[in-house]
């Protein structure tokens, strides 16, 4: 990812230079479904195992495309990372990608279901979920605050997976 500005003017050439490293979508990822908001929490719940110069670069460069950002740390806490409406708005691109990856790509039944209830749920289920995560990293509160939490049914699925 580049800080500067993009190679030219098409918007998906711009779209790849912000989020086109795999480790930036994974670490996407893991704050957006796992909650995971410390860099502690991201380097050492990661299924993926990313290395802890690789992540503390990918937070970096997340932070500086306005993707997320820093809660800086006070005395005896942690910094937070939190995601941004940009973030947030990431999320049907994630969907998209796990779409594509169950019909093209192998993978085992608790990793596979948040992208099989996602792509089940359609854009109301990601809608409810951009909802939460607004809530979550950006203080704006549902809709429909007694709403059943998406977040929460895909936690519930993945551990009977």
């Amino acid at each position: 990812m580049t800080t500067a500005g993009p190679r030219s003017g098409c918007a998906i050439n711009a779209a790849v230079e912000a989020l086109g490293d795999p480790w930036s979508l994974i670490v996407l990822r893991d704050v957006m479904f796992g909650n995971r908001r410390s860099f502690r929490e991201l380097l050492t719940r990661s299924d993926e195992g990313i290395a802890s110069n690789i992540l503390s670069s990918r937070l970096r460069s997340l932070v500086a495309a306005g993707l997320l950002t820093k809660a800086e740390s006070t005395r005896g806490r942690r910094g937070s990372y939190s995601l941004t409406e940009a973030g947030i708005q990431t999320l049907p691109i994630l969907v998209a990608m796990g779409t594509w990856g169950l019909a093209h790509r192998d993978g085992t039944p608790q990793l596979r279901i948040r992208a099989e209830l996602l792509r089940d749920g359609g854009p109301d289920l990601v809608e409810r979920l951009s909802e939460e995560l607004r809530e979550i990293h950006l203080g704006i509160a549902r809709p429909d605050p007694d709403a059943p939490r998406v977040a929460e049914a895909l936690a519930e699925a993945a551990a009977r997976a």
